[in-house]
């Protein structure tokens, strides 16, 4: 079985709640938010919040553990299989554990005039639905 080429897309075409996502991007603000316990008696893992983003928008990236070191500023990178969370209603780009974070290449200046992180989403619940 021959392996695919992964596809990638551009900041402004993530949504809240999806997953998957290929992205090269450059890291605008890099900051360092915790150094928290894993569960109950384990090592600190720390974390830094990053504004990342390319020529069509940017977003907060979570970086965890390993992925602070190169989250650095003025670094471009490759976010492979990266979802979106919510925090406070507002989006969060992550990698966990089944995608991957290295760093990339690019040529290109961040639209930091389009920050998809500052787009407050409100949950709806909507009413259930009769039979048909």
């Amino acid at each position: 079985m021959e392996k695919q080429q992964p596809v990638f897309t551009k900041v402004e075409a993530v949504r809240p709640g999806t997953k998957g996502h290929n992205l090269v991007v450059k890291v605008m603000e890099a900051t360092e938010v915790a150094n928290r316990p894993r569960g109950a008696g384990g090592k600190p893992m720390p974390m830094a919040e990053c504004l990342v983003g390319d020529d069509t928008g940017c977003i907060v990236f979570t970086a965890r553990g390993a992925q602070v070191e190169l989250a650095k500023v003025g670094k471009y990178l490759i976010l492979r299989n990266a979802r979106i969370d919510m925090f406070k209603g507002s989006m969060r780009l992550a990698v966990n554990q089944w995608g991957k974070v290295e760093e990339g290449e690019g040529d290109f200046e961040v639209k930091s005039d389009n920050n998809l992180s500052l787009v407050e989403y409100e949950l709806v619940t909507l009413p259930n639905q009769p039979a048909a």
